[in-house]
Protein backbone atom coordinates (compact mmCIF):
# COMPACT_ATOMS: atom_id res chain seq x y z
CA UNK A 1 0.00 0.00 0.00
CA UNK A 2 0.87 3.65 -0.44
CA UNK A 3 1.16 5.47 3.09
CA UNK A 4 1.52 8.86 4.18
CA UNK A 5 2.35 9.01 7.61
CA UNK A 6 1.24 12.08 9.61
CA UNK A 7 2.70 12.22 13.33
CA UNK A 8 5.16 14.29 15.71
CA UNK A 9 5.07 12.32 18.94
CA UNK A 10 7.52 10.19 20.10
CA UNK A 11 4.72 7.10 20.87
CA UNK A 12 4.52 7.01 17.13
CA UNK A 13 8.40 6.36 16.32
CA UNK A 14 8.26 2.81 16.51
CA UNK A 15 5.58 2.61 14.54
CA UNK A 16 7.02 4.77 11.79
CA UNK A 17 10.15 2.32 11.44
CA UNK A 18 8.18 -0.66 11.28
CA UNK A 19 5.75 0.61 8.23
CA UNK A 20 9.49 2.17 6.96
CA UNK A 21 10.81 -1.58 6.97
CA UNK A 22 7.40 -3.33 6.19
CA UNK A 23 6.49 -4.03 2.30
CA UNK A 24 4.43 -1.20 2.11
CA UNK A 25 5.34 2.33 0.22
CA UNK A 26 5.91 5.71 2.50
CA UNK A 27 5.08 8.22 0.50
CA UNK A 28 5.85 11.17 3.05
CA UNK A 29 6.17 12.03 6.55
CA UNK A 30 4.02 14.54 7.48
CA UNK A 31 4.78 16.32 10.81
CA UNK A 32 4.53 19.25 13.15
CA UNK A 33 7.39 22.48 12.21
CA UNK A 34 10.56 22.92 14.54
CA UNK A 35 10.02 24.66 17.64
CA UNK A 36 12.02 26.45 20.17
CA UNK A 37 12.54 24.25 23.95
CA UNK A 38 13.61 24.73 26.70
CA UNK A 39 14.79 27.71 29.02
CA UNK A 40 17.52 28.26 26.09
CA UNK A 41 14.73 27.97 23.10
CA UNK A 42 16.93 26.11 20.78
CA UNK A 43 14.65 24.78 17.72
CA UNK A 44 14.28 21.35 17.48
CA UNK A 45 12.60 19.23 15.52
CA UNK A 46 9.49 17.04 16.71
CA UNK A 47 10.55 13.77 17.42
CA UNK A 48 9.21 11.86 14.28
CA UNK A 49 11.80 14.21 12.27
CA UNK A 50 14.90 13.57 14.69
CA UNK A 51 14.34 10.53 14.91
CA UNK A 52 14.51 9.88 10.64
CA UNK A 53 17.60 12.50 10.88
CA UNK A 54 19.34 10.22 13.83
CA UNK A 55 19.40 6.79 12.28
CA UNK A 56 16.34 5.48 12.07
CA UNK A 57 15.43 4.43 8.60
CA UNK A 58 15.41 7.61 6.64
CA UNK A 59 14.29 6.19 3.20
CA UNK A 60 14.13 2.69 1.10
CA UNK A 61 16.49 4.40 -1.70
CA UNK A 62 16.59 0.27 -3.05
CA UNK A 63 12.57 0.92 -4.15
CA UNK A 64 12.37 4.73 -3.90
CA UNK A 65 15.98 6.06 -5.33
CA UNK A 66 15.29 9.03 -3.23
CA UNK A 67 14.96 10.16 0.60
CA UNK A 68 11.98 10.61 2.42
CA UNK A 69 10.23 13.71 2.30
CA UNK A 70 9.41 15.15 5.10
CA UNK A 71 6.18 17.83 5.20
CA UNK A 72 6.19 20.27 8.16
CA UNK A 73 2.82 23.06 7.40
CA UNK A 74 2.04 24.47 10.19
CA UNK A 75 -1.57 24.25 9.81
CA UNK A 76 -2.89 20.74 8.70
CA UNK A 77 -6.35 23.05 7.74
CA UNK A 78 -3.44 25.54 5.01
CA UNK A 79 -4.45 24.68 1.49
CA UNK A 80 -1.24 24.00 0.11
CA UNK A 81 -0.40 21.58 2.61
CA UNK A 82 -3.49 19.62 1.52
CA UNK A 83 -3.02 19.68 -1.45
CA UNK A 84 0.48 18.80 -1.48
CA UNK A 85 -0.65 15.16 0.66
CA UNK A 86 -3.71 15.07 -2.00
CA UNK A 87 -0.62 14.82 -4.95
CA UNK A 88 0.89 12.16 -2.94
CA UNK A 89 -2.25 10.16 -4.16
CA UNK A 90 -1.76 7.90 -0.69
CA UNK A 91 -4.26 4.61 -0.28
CA UNK A 92 -4.06 4.78 3.65
CA UNK A 93 -3.18 7.80 5.87
CA UNK A 94 -1.54 6.70 9.15
CA UNK A 95 -1.65 9.18 11.54
CA UNK A 96 0.28 8.61 14.90
CA UNK A 97 0.20 11.61 17.99
CA UNK A 98 0.29 14.87 15.44
CA UNK A 99 -1.26 17.34 17.93
CA UNK A 100 -4.18 18.79 14.91
CA UNK A 101 -7.09 18.21 14.19
CA UNK A 102 -7.50 16.84 10.28
CA UNK A 103 -9.82 18.86 8.42
CA UNK A 104 -12.35 16.94 6.15
CA UNK A 105 -10.33 17.61 3.20
CA UNK A 106 -8.04 15.81 4.64
CA UNK A 107 -9.88 12.69 6.08
CA UNK A 108 -11.35 11.92 2.24
CA UNK A 109 -8.13 12.01 0.45
CA UNK A 110 -7.04 8.25 1.02
CA UNK A 111 -8.77 5.41 -1.43
CA UNK A 112 -8.92 3.37 1.30
CA UNK A 113 -9.04 4.88 4.72
CA UNK A 114 -7.24 7.21 7.33
CA UNK A 115 -6.71 5.65 10.27
CA UNK A 116 -5.45 6.65 13.74
CA UNK A 117 -3.55 4.73 16.48
CA UNK A 118 -5.29 6.57 19.87
CA UNK A 119 -3.36 5.20 23.15
CA UNK A 120 -6.36 3.91 25.28
CA UNK A 121 -8.87 1.42 24.65
CA UNK A 122 -11.64 3.63 22.74
CA UNK A 123 -14.01 5.18 23.96
CA UNK A 124 -12.43 5.58 27.23
CA UNK A 125 -9.99 7.91 27.28
CA UNK A 126 -11.06 10.21 24.13
CA UNK A 127 -8.57 13.12 24.40
CA UNK A 128 -5.04 14.54 24.34
CA UNK A 129 -3.79 12.77 27.04
CA UNK A 130 -5.22 9.08 27.22
CA UNK A 131 -2.14 7.49 29.55
CA UNK A 132 -2.02 10.00 32.69
CA UNK A 133 -5.77 9.84 32.52
CA UNK A 134 -5.91 6.15 32.89
CA UNK A 135 -3.10 5.74 35.35
CA UNK A 136 -4.76 9.09 37.40
CA UNK A 137 -7.86 7.20 37.48
CA UNK A 138 -6.48 3.95 38.72
CA UNK A 139 -7.52 1.81 35.52
CA UNK A 140 -6.22 -1.69 35.44
CA UNK A 141 -5.91 -2.27 31.88
CA UNK A 142 -5.48 0.16 28.92
CA UNK A 143 -4.02 -0.61 25.46
CA UNK A 144 -3.48 1.25 21.51
CA UNK A 145 -6.70 1.54 19.38
CA UNK A 146 -6.48 1.48 15.86
CA UNK A 147 -10.02 3.96 14.21
CA UNK A 148 -11.00 5.47 11.67
CA UNK A 149 -10.84 8.39 11.57
CA UNK A 150 -13.85 11.16 11.04
CA UNK A 151 -14.21 15.05 12.26
CA UNK A 152 -15.20 14.14 16.03
CA UNK A 153 -12.50 14.11 18.68
CA UNK A 154 -11.27 10.51 18.80
CA UNK A 155 -14.89 9.07 17.35
CA UNK A 156 -14.40 7.00 14.41
CA UNK A 157 -15.24 3.30 13.94
CA UNK A 158 -12.70 0.78 15.69
CA UNK A 159 -10.85 -1.40 13.27
CA UNK A 160 -9.02 -3.46 16.14
CA UNK A 161 -7.57 -2.78 19.96
CA UNK A 162 -4.58 -4.46 21.84
CA UNK A 163 -5.31 -4.53 24.99
CA UNK A 164 -2.17 -4.33 28.43
CA UNK A 165 -2.46 -4.37 31.67
CA UNK A 166 -0.93 -0.94 34.27
CA UNK A 167 1.14 -2.59 36.66
CA UNK A 168 1.52 -0.90 39.81
CA UNK A 169 4.43 0.85 39.40
CA UNK A 170 3.97 2.08 35.90
CA UNK A 171 4.63 6.26 35.49
CA UNK A 172 3.05 7.70 32.59
CA UNK A 173 6.58 7.76 30.86
CA UNK A 174 7.20 3.91 31.16
CA UNK A 175 3.71 3.40 29.90
CA UNK A 176 3.99 5.38 27.11
CA UNK A 177 6.71 3.77 26.24
CA UNK A 178 5.02 -0.11 26.39
CA UNK A 179 2.10 1.05 24.05
CA UNK A 180 4.64 2.64 21.37
CA UNK A 181 6.12 -0.75 21.43
CA UNK A 182 2.84 -3.27 21.03
CA UNK A 183 1.34 0.11 18.28
CA UNK A 184 3.66 -1.51 15.26
CA UNK A 185 2.15 -5.20 15.16
CA UNK A 186 -1.87 -3.94 15.65
CA UNK A 187 -1.32 -0.96 12.64
CA UNK A 188 0.45 -3.82 10.17
CA UNK A 189 -2.30 -6.21 11.00
CA UNK A 190 -4.92 -3.72 10.38
CA UNK A 191 -3.21 -2.95 7.17
CA UNK A 192 -3.29 -6.41 5.79
CA UNK A 193 -7.22 -6.70 7.09
CA UNK A 194 -7.82 -3.24 4.92
CA UNK A 195 -5.87 -5.10 2.28
CA UNK A 196 -7.92 -8.29 2.08
CA UNK A 197 -11.24 -6.17 2.10
CA UNK A 198 -12.47 -7.98 5.50
CA UNK A 199 -11.24 -5.21 8.13
CA UNK A 200 -13.85 -5.25 10.81
CA UNK A 201 -15.74 -1.28 11.17
CA UNK A 202 -16.91 -1.18 14.73
CA UNK A 203 -18.90 2.04 16.23
CA UNK A 204 -17.86 3.25 19.63
CA UNK A 205 -20.46 3.06 22.17
CA UNK A 206 -21.43 6.56 23.22
CA UNK A 207 -22.61 6.07 26.93
CA UNK A 208 -19.27 4.62 27.68
CA UNK A 209 -17.33 7.73 26.71
CA UNK A 210 -14.62 9.72 29.19
CA UNK A 211 -12.30 12.46 28.32
CA UNK A 212 -8.76 12.92 29.18
CA UNK A 213 -7.81 17.02 28.22
CA UNK A 214 -4.78 18.13 27.32
CA UNK A 215 -2.75 18.80 30.23
CA UNK A 216 -1.42 22.02 31.92
CA UNK A 217 1.53 22.58 33.77
CA UNK A 218 -0.73 23.74 36.35
CA UNK A 219 -2.05 20.33 36.97
CA UNK A 220 0.74 19.02 38.28
CA UNK A 221 0.02 21.19 41.54
CA UNK A 222 -0.40 18.76 44.17
CA UNK A 223 -4.06 19.13 45.62
CA UNK A 224 -3.19 17.56 49.26
CA UNK A 225 -6.98 17.62 50.45
CA UNK A 226 -7.37 14.41 48.11
CA UNK A 227 -6.96 10.77 49.34
CA UNK A 228 -3.28 9.55 49.30
CA UNK A 229 -3.89 6.75 47.45
CA UNK A 230 -5.43 9.65 44.56
CA UNK A 231 -2.21 11.91 44.84
CA UNK A 232 0.25 8.75 44.36
CA UNK A 233 -1.77 7.81 40.84
CA UNK A 234 -1.17 11.11 40.19
CA UNK A 235 2.16 11.29 40.81
CA UNK A 236 2.94 8.30 38.61
CA UNK A 237 0.74 9.42 35.95
CA UNK A 238 2.52 13.23 35.16
CA UNK A 239 5.66 11.41 35.44
CA UNK A 240 7.50 13.01 33.68
CA UNK A 241 5.18 15.55 32.64
CA UNK A 242 3.48 17.66 33.88
CA UNK A 243 5.37 16.31 36.79
CA UNK A 244 3.93 16.28 40.78
CA UNK A 245 4.68 19.58 42.25
CA UNK A 246 4.83 20.55 45.60
CA UNK A 247 5.96 23.90 47.52
CA UNK A 248 9.01 23.82 50.13
CA UNK A 249 10.38 27.31 51.58
CA UNK A 250 8.68 29.21 48.52
CA UNK A 251 10.62 26.57 45.69
CA UNK A 252 8.78 23.39 43.59
CA UNK A 253 9.92 20.19 44.29
CA UNK A 254 9.11 17.73 41.95
CA UNK A 255 7.95 14.53 43.51
CA UNK A 256 8.67 11.51 41.38
CA UNK A 257 7.67 8.80 43.77
CA UNK A 258 5.64 8.37 47.01
CA UNK A 259 4.32 5.43 48.83
CA UNK A 260 0.95 5.60 50.68
CA UNK A 261 1.20 5.66 54.83
CA UNK A 262 -1.03 4.78 57.55
CA UNK A 263 -0.66 8.63 59.57
CA UNK A 264 -2.96 11.20 59.79
CA UNK A 265 -2.86 15.06 59.86
CA UNK A 266 -3.73 18.30 58.15
CA UNK A 267 -3.65 17.92 54.83
CA UNK A 268 -0.18 19.04 53.18
CA UNK A 269 1.43 19.08 56.66
CA UNK A 270 4.81 17.64 56.88
CA UNK A 271 5.61 15.05 59.13
CA UNK A 272 8.86 13.47 60.01
CA UNK A 273 9.34 9.97 60.59
CA UNK A 274 13.11 8.20 61.11
CA UNK A 275 14.20 10.43 58.15
CA UNK A 276 10.77 9.78 55.85
CA UNK A 277 9.99 12.87 54.34
CA UNK A 278 5.24 12.47 55.07
CA UNK A 279 2.93 14.46 54.03
CA UNK A 280 -0.36 14.39 55.14
CA UNK A 281 -3.50 14.12 52.67
CA UNK A 282 -7.28 14.08 53.06
CA UNK A 283 -6.79 10.48 53.85
CA UNK A 284 -3.65 8.81 54.91
CA UNK A 285 -0.45 10.21 53.90
CA UNK A 286 2.27 9.85 51.53
CA UNK A 287 5.67 8.94 52.46
CA UNK A 288 7.92 10.78 49.51
CA UNK A 289 10.29 8.29 47.65
CA UNK A 290 12.31 10.47 44.84
CA UNK A 291 12.09 14.40 44.83
CA UNK A 292 14.08 17.41 43.47
CA UNK A 293 14.41 21.04 44.41
CA UNK A 294 13.51 23.29 41.26
CA UNK A 295 17.80 23.44 40.58
CA UNK A 296 18.66 20.95 42.06
CA UNK A 297 19.87 17.06 40.92
CA UNK A 298 16.82 14.28 41.84
CA UNK A 299 17.77 12.91 45.07
CA UNK A 300 15.56 10.51 47.70
CA UNK A 301 13.57 12.49 50.15
CA UNK A 302 16.13 11.45 52.80
CA UNK A 303 19.05 13.39 51.19
CA UNK A 304 16.56 15.95 50.47
CA UNK A 305 15.76 16.26 54.22
CA UNK A 306 19.55 16.32 55.13
CA UNK A 307 20.14 19.14 53.67
CA UNK A 308 16.55 20.99 54.88
CA UNK A 309 17.00 20.29 58.40
CA UNK A 310 14.21 23.51 59.60
CA UNK A 311 11.57 20.67 57.80
CA UNK A 312 12.69 17.97 60.36
CA UNK A 313 13.12 20.25 63.40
Amino acid sequence: MRIVFIGAGKIGVPTLQALLKSEHHIAAVVTQSDKPVGRAHFVEPPPIKKALMSGAPYASPARTGRALPILQPARMKDQHAIDEIRTLGPDVIVVVAYGQILPRTVLQIPKIACLNLHASLLPRWRGAAPIQAAIAAGDRETGITVMYMDEGLDTGDILLQRTVDILPNDTGGSLHDRLAQIAPEILLESLVLLAKGIAPRIPQDNSLTTYAPKLKREDGRIDWSEPAEMIERKIRAFNPWPGALMKVDEQNLKIFSASVVDLNGKPGEILIRKDQLIVATGKDALALNEVQLEGKKRMSASEFLRGHRALSS
